[in-house]
């Protein structure tokens, strides 16, 4: 027997009776707040045609400029004085490991100082060292200052750069007289710095100087010292003359140090490093060097005088 078809008593596609009292308190609610907001637009349209409204806004944003201006009149911006300079200078001096003045000098000359080697043959026809002491470069296109007696007798010479890079070198001038010879390398750095002259005139006794070199082949090593005196003279125990008009000084140079610059703290070269008093023949230090004046030095390598 078959079942009678089953209708649903709402009506087509219309809600339920739930569904129609919460659709209805929904409605009402959205006309309340259609008619709040139409009610807050009239307001604001009446207060935007106000003029107290109007003239209180201007009434306040002046308050606040001339509040603004009093702030920069009754606290004016504060004037450094040369006492707060010295202060500032004093507190980083004693809060901060400063380098001193003998480390910024030997930093500003150590890119323009080279080792020298100097060879001979021995019987089989091998390169042997012969000796080592040290050059300072005065010209960028590789021309560099040593003495004489560390490449004199030498059959060939290298000079090693700061940046660790070798070249062949050959002597292009002599000057016996002060112990002087100028070296031109064949190969370069691209990037070679050479060091400032600085002339000797103004130069007093207890001006601080720094050596550089390679004593003993150690280096580059750094010394410093001052300038003992002027216009002394000097001859090695190697030596056959007597080199005049020497710069004395006490920063400690040994063996191998030949040939290195003796620069001021600014790390200008006033002097080429040449050689060292010691009565007995033990070759080292005992607080007294010698080093030939630049302008001498100059006009070895042919540069015009200061």
């Amino acid at each position: 027997m078959r079942r009678p078809v089953l209708y649903s008593r709402s009506p087509r596609g219309g809600p339920a009776a739930g569904e129609t009292a919460v659709s209805g308190e929904t409605a009402a609610a959205e006309v309340q707040a259609l008619a709040s907001g139409t009610r807050w637009r009239q307001r604001l349209a009446r207060a935007a045609t106000d003029p107290r409204l109007t003239w209180g806004c201007m009434a306040v944003l002046l308050s606040m400029l001339l509040w603004m201006l009093w702030q920069q009149t009754a606290h004016p911006p504060r004037v450094l004085t040369q006492k707060d300079i010295d202060a500032a200078v004093l507190r980083s001096v004693t809060t901060q490991n400063l380098p001193s003045r003998a480390a910024r000098a030997a930093e500003k000359i150590r890119p323009s100082v080279v080792r020298v080697v100097s060879y001979v043959k021995d019987k089989k026809g091998e390169d042997v060292e012969h000796g080592v002491g040290t050059g300072v470069v005065i010209q960028d296109k590789g021309v560099i200052l040593t003495n004489l007696h560390v490449v004199q007798a030498a059959q060939s010479i290298r000079v090693v750069f700061a940046d660790g890079s070798e070249s062949v070198a050959s002597i292009a001038g002599l000057q016996p007289q002060h112990d002087l010879a100028v070296l031109q390398a064949q190969t370069i750095p691209d990037d070679l710095h050479a060091a400032t002259l600085r002339t000797t005139a103004d130069l007093v006794p207890g001006d601080e100087v720094v050596a550089v070199g390679f004593p003993f082949g150690i280096g580059p090593s750094t010394s410093a010292g001052v300038i003992s005196g002027l216009g002394r003279s000097f001859k090695s125990h190697e030596g056959v003359q007597e080199i005049p008009n020497l710069i004395q000084f006490d920063a400690a140079a040994n063996p191998g140090n030949s040939g290195g610059p003796l620069v001021t703290m600014d790390g200008e070269v006033v002097g080429v490093v040449t050689g060292i008093l010691n009565p007995t023949r033990a070759r080292t230090f005992l607080g007294i060097g010698f080093a030939v004046p630049i302008e001498s030095a100059a006009s070895a390598a042919g540069l015009p005088p200061f």
